[in-house]
């Protein structure tokens, strides 16, 4: 089986409201937003992996849809001296918003399966904007993908990856696959643990969750249907490279999951 390959228990049908949907007529303006924050975010063309562009066109997205972002921090990563790799940014991973929600905090070079390249807009966008679309089910492809991932972090530049393979209908799913790790180890890079996370009126919300063979349609309906639905970007302590991904892998987890339990065992 491939290191990609990870299964979930969560199905489309872990996905709900917690509140009752928007009416109509908020769901139709919020759809109308939506097609000119892509449009715009499209003609940007290729100004669009600029950080201030991307974080301003992310954050034009999330208000289009209708959702909040909360942040604690306004950078994931620290500013780096000339010589310095950059920082391997690591994820929970619940929607197809999670890099979105990044991406609107502090921009970097994202890992993302290769599906999402031809999503409609969205994919032309991920595109533009620099994001590195990956196979997860074919093996041989692995070593050449971390390999470009410590490339780029030797540069200086961070990279986000959703290390635990799948997503998941809370923040609190299962532990991280390894591999990714073996890029900040090689470039001596450090780790940057984030919990991505949503909520309606405060209380936790799997209704951005993109599980199982839910349809990218039917999620982005789902999420447009919202109530107070907010986006929240966690960022934890940097933990620094060990020789030993699987620690590493166990601790970037940890802070991510907190003390919660974990929504499948």
């Amino acid at each position: 089986m491939s290191p990609w390959a990870v299964s979930s228990p969560c199905t489309a049908e872990c996905a709900g409201h917690r509140l009752p949907p928007v009416t109509a007529a908020v769901r139709a303006r919020r759809y109308v937003a939506l097609t000119t924050a892509l449009a715009h975010g499209v003609a940007t063309g290729p100004r669009l992996v600029r950080r201030e562009v991307l974080r301003a066109r992310a954050r034009g997205v999330i208000r289009a849809l209708g959702l909040e972002l909360e942040t604690s921090t306004t950078a994931l990563t620290r500013p780096r001296r000339p010589g310095e790799p950059g920082s391997l940014i690591v994820s929970d991973h619940i929607s197809w918003l999670d890099a979105l929600a990044l991406f609107a905090v502090e921009p970097a070079t994202t890992l993302a399966k290769r599906e999402v390249a031809q999503w409609p807009l969205f994919g032309t966008l991920a595109r533009q904007a620099g994001v590195r679309f990956i196979d997860r089910d074919r093996l041989r492809t692995l070593p050449g993908t971390v390999a470009q991932v410590t490339a780029t972090l030797r540069d200086g530049r961070s990279v986000v990856v959703f290390p635990q393979g799948t997503t998941w209908c809370t923040e609190s799913g299962s532990g991280f696959r390894r591999a990714m790790f073996q890029a900040a180890i090689d470039a001596d890079a450090p780790i940057r643990p984030v919990t991505v996370s949503y909520r309606q009126r405060g209380m936790p919300s799997t209704v951005a969750a993109f599980l199982g063979d839910d349809s990218f349609g039917s999620s982005l309906h789902r999420v447009i249907s919202a109530r107070e639905l907010r986006v929240s970007v966690m960022a934890h302590p940097e933990l620094r490279p060990l020789p030993d991904r699987r620690r590493l892998a166990v601790s970037a987890h940890a802070a991510i999951r907190g003390t919660e339990a974990p929504a499948h065992v």
